[in-house]
Parts: structure tokens; C-alpha cells; sequence
């Protein structure tokens, strides 16, 4: 009898093969012939589930992103957490899930900037990906000013700051060896404190 194929996780072998690749050949000099050779599979059979390399990065972005999202979402809206908590736990687990997966996080910001040289621009693509994260901070924001556990605040403001923050630590683990996790969220921690109406006091965000 046939032995019965998981493809989801012949999808992510292939896809955690290819980063591998990616990282150490470089995305120009890669190819799906050499990374089907790494997973031990015919090109043909690569062919079934990515056209090309571009393909398995943005599918690598967006496998990531949708879980994580998916995640939140899932918990801020079932949790009694404060808000504050929420955005901080949210915060922390980017955080570490960035640095648990560092060597893939490098493969997938060097990739981006071969490209970038190429004359490929993410930005939009990143803003995609990140639009929900975007959209759940301002949700929470907005609930957290409306009940008084936030003080009056720009709510578009902030959500661009937590995200700017998230995406700088995220660089600098891919690419700094002594980067300070646990100073990073604290960071965020000591920044979300001025959201706190008894601790801001006279301070105007």
C-alpha cells in the first residue's frame, strides 16, 4: 500500500531546506534543482507544490505572519488580561519567536536584501503582512482608551511604534549577534508603562 503523503509537511520541508540554501549560497546562485537535491526529492516533485524560488520565499512570509496573527487574535479576545498585558504579551512572543527561529530569520532578511539590490522593493509586501498586526494593535488601543485603561492617546501613532520597534529587533537579531533580548522587551514593556493613566500623569502621548 502507497505510503500516504503529508504535503503541509513536505511543504515546510521544503521550504525550511530552502532558507538553509538561501543562507548559504545565496539567493541568486540558489535554485529548486539543488533544493530538491537537499530534501531528497525529484525537481518534478517540487514543481507540485512551488513554480519557483520567489514562491517559497513569500509562502515562507506568509506561513509565518498568518499563524502568529492567527494566534493573537485567538487570544486577545479570549483572554481577562488587561490590554496593556495583551499588547505586551503579543510584544514579547515576536520577540520570541524571532529569536528562536534566528537562523531562518537571517536566510529570510538576507534574501530580502539580494533582492532589494536587485531592484525589488518589500515594502509593500511587508505591509501586507503585517496589516493584521497593525489593525489588532489599534483594536485593542481604541477598547483599552474607550474602558480608561489607556490613557487618550494617538491610536495610529502608536501601533506604528510598537511595529517600527518589532521590525528593528527583528533585523537586529538576524543580523547582530549581541543583541539584548531581554532589554528589547523591556523596552517595550518601559515604552506601553506611558499607556498606563496613573503612570503617565501629565505626560502627553
Amino acid at each position: 500500500m502507497p505510503k500516504k503523503i503529508n504535503h503541509e509537511e513536505r511543504k515546510e520541508k521544503i521550504l525550511q531546506t530552502a532558507l538553509k540554501v538561501f543562507g548559504r549560497e545565496g539567493y541568486r546562485d540558489s535554485n529548486l534543482s539543488l533544493i530538491a537535491l537537499e530534501c531528497g526529492i525529484s525537481r518534478p516533485t517540487i514543481y507540485q507544490y512551488f513554480k519557483n524560488k520567489e514562491q517559497i520565499y513569500y509562502y515562507a512570509v506568509k506561513l509565518v505572519t498568518g499563524r502568529m496573527f492567527t494566534k493573537y487574535a485567538d487570544y486577545v479576545w479570549s483572554t481577562t488580561d488587561g490590554i496593556v498585558e495583551r499588547i505586551l504579551k503579543i510584544c514579547n512572543d515576536i520577540i520570541d519567536i524571532a529569536a528562536q527561529h534566528r537562523e531562518e530569520l537571517t536566510s529570510l532578511m538576507d534574501v530580502m536584501l539580494q533582492l532589494k539590490k536587485e531592484g525589488t522593493d518589500f515594502s509593500d509586501i511587508i505591509l501586507r503582512r503585517t496589516v493584521k498586526l497593525h489593525i489588532l494593535f489599534k483594536r485593542l488601543l481604541r477598547l483599552g482608551v474607550s474602558t480608561g485603561e489607556i490613557v487618550e492617546c494617538d491610536v495610529n501613532r502608536i501601533t506604528q511604534h510598537l511595529v517600527i520597534l518589532l521590525e528593528s529587533f527583528c533585523f537586529q537579531l538576524a543580523f547582530l549577534d549581541a543583541f539584548d533580548i531581554e532589554g528589547s522587551k523591556e523596552l517595550v514593556s518601559n515604552y506601553l508603562e506611558l499607556l498606563h493613566p496613573k503612570k503617565t500623569q501629565n505626560f502627553i502621548i
